[in-house]
């Protein structure tokens, strides 16, 4: 019995040939690692309140990236309890105690008030960390050497992601810019993003650079008070300056 004579017979040859003459459809492109990362470091940043996109002033970026005042009570108040407190009773215990108790304390507000918990959970848990290395070892600048890891983590990041091509800054902003890595054909924008990258990786170096003596020498005065002062006094004007350098490589349309 030939193919026309069956049921469905003509019609099933017909999608046959259909099929085979039919362009195949490539599998879509697995995403590559860099756009992975600045997806995440782009979602991050827009989280922050640190979206180009938004049009919005220096002054309120800054004020979004440092979290605004709540933001800046969680992130001061722990350590300058635990350094006040160290240096007028020598305490250790009760130094730790108080500062932690903050850090839950701020946390626990975030969560009645239905409020987003991560900066400040994170807080705790490295206020957290670190007090159990200080009372581990009984050494209360041992507090400080979770800072000193972040920092080196932190510091490394940036330098490496500049020295090799794909600095961090530009891949955030590639992606809250609609962009992907299209900046990288850009030299203008390759070299901003670069030495955007340096700055950053040199502040967290500067920190370890003054505050490690210090740790040495035992000096947790110096050394909790060089914290708090190289800690958002000198993290807001880099973020100034990273914003307008972005806002000048990506300008507001004209209305």
């Amino acid at each position: 019995m030939s193919d026309d004579a069956r049921p469905g017979g003509a019609e099933n040859g017909a999608d046959a040939s259909d099929a085979a003459s039919a362009p195949l459809t490539p599998p879509a492109a697995e995403p590559s690692a860099p756009d992975v990362l600045g997806a995440a470091l782009g979602s991050a940043a827009r989280r922050a309140g640190l979206d180009p996109a938004e049009g919005k002033s220096t002054r309120h970026v800054v004020w979004s990236a440092m979290g605004g005042w709540r933001g800046i009570l969680e992130s001061v108040l722990p350590s300058l309890a635990f350094v006040l407190l160290f240096t007028f009773t020598r305490e250790l215990v009760l130094s730790l105690g108080v500062s932690v108790g903050l850090a839950a304390v701020f946390t626990i507000v975030r969560l009645v008030q239905r409020q987003p918990v991560s900066a400040a959970l994170g807080g705790l848990i490295a206020t957290v960390a670190a007090a159990a290395l200080a009372l581990w070892t009984g050494r209360a600048e041992d507090n400080f050497v979770w800072g000193f890891l972040t920092n080196g983590v932190y510091g490394t990041a940036f330098l490496v992601s500049a020295l090799v091509g794909w600095p961090l800054i530009g891949l955030a902003v590639g992606f809250l810019m609609g962009e992907g890595t299209r900046w990288r054909t850009d030299k203008r924008k390759r070299r901003a993003f670069f030495w955007l990258s340096i700055a950053w990786a040199g502040l967290f170096a500067a920190r370890l650079l003054v505050q490690l003596p210090l740790y040495f020498a035992g000096d947790v005065t110096a050394l909790g008070t060089l914290k708090l002062v190289m800690g958002l006094p000198l993290f807001a004007p880099l973020v100034a300056v990273t914003w307008l350098a972005v806002r000048a490589l990506y300008p507001a349309p004209q209305k």
